[in-house]
């Protein structure tokens, strides 16, 4: 493996829904930081964004399931025994292990080993270690710092956050050199586990306007019928269920059709439900698209509507992109008052929130902004002013153009 300046550790690679992971190692390459990036898992996503194919960083595939690829396995794992710190590294496992019992624990242990055996030899290892997610790759992350002592890091983001434990979140916080994460309620929580506070730190992701160029004017719509747009992953955080449910609330002389990008393993569950509301012929799945495509649709829709919640198991969203990514292009947005949309959305001014889970509260915004077009412009206008002046790339990638440049000198 040649050796770079910093490994990226990531779950998966390349992934649609993880643009703003993209976005930043083009721009820290940009910059003269020198990465690679390491994968647990393979793409499943049939399209790329452009960002994707602009980066240089060469991509390592760990094996996805150790017993796929066995003898890899086994010869990083009689390597990685030779390390000074391999018996630490297999302590700290083994007590992990005991907590969490499960085949994922292990899983991340033999990745783990494969990664360090990989690095070759110490005298080029690479400056840093820094993990994208909180859970799994980081811990990957730091079984590996453990057994070869290289520096790490991470960027924590939402369901990484909140489905983790809290005596997992501190250990790892003990053991690494500093942390981002890019709401401000994911900071409160994660600076109350960090000893000291400060190896926290408030970095948001923010839009690179240069793929989200000001968009061209579009004809006013008054009277419909309107165009709704919703990205996102079909899972339970996404709140899709709720708002089929919202939409068929709305009242009969509202010309409504709604179009949703993203993939999910809930579409069946949810074409059933719209099938049963009578609103099937009225809604278009258009599955996972590419970032030009995304684009399109916030130029061509009339409202933006994300009703994010949270789910059973705790998972919730952080401030999600895609909010950032609808008012960069004029287009006003209802949304939930949930982790760090209210740091985006400002309710009121920018555009409208709900409380999750409410249907009812729902179906009531966004038909009052279809039928008030003026309060619509009002927030379109108001959400794409704000998106500019405070959530600009640049000042996150400062930050961390800082941080990996401390490791390079």
């Amino acid at each position: 493996m040649t050796q770079p300046g910093v490994v990226f550790i990531l779950k998966g690679y390349p992934r649609l829904s993880e643009t703003f992971i993209a976005q930043e190692i083009r721009a820290l390459e940009q910059r003269g930081i020198p990465i690679r990036i390491v994968s647990l898992r393979h793409p499943t996503d049939r399209h790329v964004h452009p960002v994707h194919r602009e980066i240089a960083a060469p991509v390592n595939y760990l094996p996805e399931y150790l017993y796929q690829e066995p003898l890899r396995v086994l010869r990083g794992w009689r390597r990685a025994r030779r390390l000074p710190g391999y018996a630490r590294a297999f302590r700290q496992w083994i007590a992990d292990f005991r907590r969490d019992p499960t085949p994922n624990r292990g899983r991340r242990f033999g990745q783990a080993c494969v990664l360090a055996a990989e690095l070759g030899d110490p005298a080029n290892y690479p400056r840093r270690l820094h993990a994208h997610f909180l859970h799994t790759p980081a811990s990957v992350a730091y079984y590996t710092h453990l057994m070869t002592g290289i520096p790490w890091s991470c960027s924590a983001h939402a369901k990484d956050i909140w489905i983790t434990p809290d005596w997992e979140k501190r250990e790892k916080l003990a053991a690494m050199d500093w942390l981002v994460t890019c709401t401000e309620t994911g900071h409160r929580h994660l600076e109350q586990l960090a000893s000291p506070p400060e190896k926290t730190a408030l970095v948001y992701h923010g839009l690179d306007f240069a793929r989200f160029p000001e968009p061209p004017a579009r004809p006013p719509n008054e009277r419909g019928p309107f165009t709704l747009l919703s990205v996102g992953r079909l899972v339970p955080k996404k709140g899709f269920a709720g708002l089929i449910d919202a939409l068929g609330r709305l009242p009969r002389e509202i010309d409504w059709r709604l179009r949703h990008v993203g993939g999910g393993p809930l579409k069946d569950e949810l074409e059933a439900e719209a099938k049963r509301l009578g609103i099937a012929d009225r809604i278009l799945w258009l599955g996972a698209q590419p970032q030009e495509t995304v684009l399109a649709e916030y130029r061509a829709a009339d409202l933006f509507v994300l009703n994010c919640r949270i789910a059973a198991d705790g998972d919730r969203d952080g401030l999600p992109n895609v909010l950032m990514e609808a008012q960069s292009q004029r287009l006003a947005v209802v949304s939930t008052k949930l982790a760090g949309i209210p740091e985006l959305v400002i309710d009121g001014e920018t555009g409208a929130l709900v409380a999750p889970d409410d249907a009812p509260a729902l179906a009531a915004a966004i038909a009052t902004l279809l039928r008030d077009p003026a309060l619509r412009d009002r927030y379109t206008e108001a959400g794409f002013q704000r998106v500019r002046r405070l959530f600009a790339a640049e000042r996150g990638i400062a930050d961390l153009e800082r941080r990996f440049r401390a490791d390079l000198r």
